[in-house]
C-alpha cells in the first residue's frame, strides 16, 4: 500500500469516530423521544416536557456555570427570544407525537430547517428539493389530505418546524454573543421557567411521582445533555456539511424508535415518504457546499457551533 493510500485509510477511520458519535447522539435523541410518549399517559404532554426542560436546565446550570454579569440588553433579549424558540418548538413536538406516530411527525418538523435553507440560499436547484419535499409531504399525508394523520397532529408538527427554524436564527445569534454553552444553558432556564407552569396546571401532583421524575431526567439526559455532548466533539473533527446531512436521516431514525419502543409500524407510503424528505434536506445541504467543503449558512439542521440543535425531544 502506497503512502498516499495509508494516509487516505487513515484519514477514512479518524473520520468514523466523529461519524459515530452525530449516530449515537441522533439514536438517543429519538430514542429518548420515545421514552417520552410512553410516559404521557403517566404525565401528559406538557407535563414531560415541563420535566425534560428543567432536568436539562439544571444539568447544563451545573456543567457550564454561564456567567450573568457583563451580557447588554441586547445578549439578553437574544437569550430570552432563543429560549422561547426553543420552548415553543418542544411544546408543540410533543403535542404532535402525542397524536400521531413519531417517524411522520418528525419528518413533518424537519420541513421548516429545510425550507429556511432553501429560501435563504437563494438557489434554484434547492426549489427542486423544495418539491421533493412536497411530494413527500403529499404522500404522507394519503394523496393531499391527510385522512390517516389527526390534523391536529399535522398542524403541531408543523408549528414545531417553524420553530425549530426559529430557533436556529437564535441559536446562531446567542451563539455569536456567548462563550461556550452558556447563551444555551440561560436559553434552557428560560425554556423551562416558561413550561413550569403549564406542566403544572396540566399534570399537578403527578409531576412529582419518582416514576415520573425518574423517567423525566432519563429524557433530560437522553435528549439533550448526551447529544450535546456528543455533536460538541463530533463538529471539532467534521465539517458542518457532514453533520448537517447526517441530521437530516433523524426522521428514520425516530421512525425505527417509534416502531421499537412504541410499535408504530408505519405503511409502505409513509416510509417512500419519510425516504423523500431525507433526499431532498440531504440535496439541499450538498447544493450549499462550495467548491471548499464551505456550507453557506443558515445549514438546514442547527448545528452545536454554534449551539447545538435541540431537535424538540
Amino acid at each position: 500500500m502506497s503512502r498516499t493510500d495509508q494516509e487516505t485509510a487513515a484519514g477514512g477511520r479518524a473520520a468514523l469516530g466523529p461519524v459515530g458519535l452525530v449516530l449515537a447522539g441522533g439514536v438517543s435523541v429519538q430514542f429518548g423521544g420515545a421514552i417520552a410518549v410512553s410516559v404521557m399517559p403517566k404525565a401528559g404532554a406538557l407535563g414531560i416536557v415541563a420535566l425534560r426542560l428543567a432536568f436539562a436546565a439544571l444539568v447544563l446550570l451545573i456543567v457550564c456555570r454561564p456567567r450573568l454579569r457583563g451580557h447588554s440588553r441586547a445578549d439578553w433579549g437574544t437569550v430570552v427570544a432563543f429560549g422561547v424558540a426553543m420552548a415553543g418548538m418542544n411544546g408543540l413536538f410533543y403535542q404532535s407525537v402525542a397524536r400521531i406516530p413519531m417517524g411522520p411527525a418528525v419528518t413533518l418538523e424537519v420541513l421548516g430547517p429545510l425550507a429556511l435553507s432553501v429560501f435563504a440560499s437563494r438557489r434554484a436547484v434547492n426549489f427542486v428539493w423544495a418539491g421533493l419535499a412536497l411530494c413527500g409531504v403529499f404522500l404522507l399525508g394519503g394523496g393531499g389530505g391527510f385522512s390517516g394523520l389527526d390534523p391536529a397532529g399535522v398542524a403541531y408538527a408543523l408549528g414545531a418546524g417553524a420553530m425549530w427554524a426559529t430557533y436556529i436564527v437564535f441559536s446562531a445569534r446567542t451563539g455569536r454573543r456567548f462563550p461556550q454553552a452558556d447563551g444555551l444553558a440561560l436559553a434552557m432556564v428560560v425554556a423551562a421557567v416558561l413550561f413550569l407552569p403549564l406542566g403544572l396546571a396540566e399534570s399537578g401532583s403527578k409531576l412529582v411521582r419518582p416514576e415520573v421524575l425518574a423517567l423525566g431526567a432519563a429524557v433530560a439526559v437522553m435528549s439533550s445533555v448526551l447529544p450535546y455532548t456528543l455533536e460538541l466533539l463530533a463538529l471539532r473533527r467534521l465539517p458542518a456539511s457532514t453533520f448537517a446531512i447526517m441530521m437530516s436521516l433523524e426522521p428514520a431514525i425516530a421512525a425505527i424508535a417509534g416502531f421499537l419502543i412504541l410499535g408504530q409500524a408505519l405503511a409502505l407510503s409513509e416510509a417512500l415518504a419519510i425516504s423523500l424528505v431525507i433526499a431532498a434536506s440531504m440535496g439541499a445541504v450538498r447544493s450549499q457546499v462550495g467548491r471548499r467543503g464551505r456550507v453557506a449558512p443558515p445549514a438546514p439542521a442547527p448545528l452545536p457551533e454554534p449551539l447545538g440543535a435541540d431537535r424538540s425531544l
